[in-house]
């Protein structure tokens, strides 16, 4: 039997560099230079959740981000826990990003999503 003992982190395809490390470094992820190079940032915030900014996404098509009708197989989003949902929606608010969805409360947490400039989907959940 396979023994999965742990998460490691997951990989983000995006467009523009700058804009997705400013994005990330405003939620507190910062790129760790030993891990980084042209192609990737492995980016970390201070709770050492890790994730790859993978520099090879290619623009999609009239920006259309939010309503697409097909729904190909594969990831869909990343799911952060939070202290307080609350900072989230009020960062959003004040950065101008749009929650897609919530909050919700699912019965052990309460959602939000949003998406990056590229439109990769992110989960915020505060456990209840």
């Amino acid at each position: 039997m396979v023994s999965i003992t742990a998460y490691d982190h997951f990989g983000l395809r995006v467009t523009d560099r700058k804009r997705a490390l400013e994005f990330y470094a405003a939620l507190g992820f910062i790129a760790d230079a030993r891990h980084s190079n042209e192609r990737v940032a492995e980016v970390v915030n201070a709770a050492g959740i890790r994730f790859n900014l993978i520099f090879n996404g290619v623009p999609r098509e009239n920006n259309i981000l939010l309503d697409e009708p097909t729904k190909h197989p594969g990831y869909t989003h990343a799911a952060f826990i939070v202290d307080r949902l609350d900072d989230i929606m009020a960062w959003a608010a004040e950065c101008g990003v749009v929650i897609t969805e919530g909050p919700v409360n699912w019965g052990r947490r309460i959602t939000c999503f949003l998406r990056d400039p590229d439109g990769n989907v992110l989960e915020f959940n505060e456990l209840i």
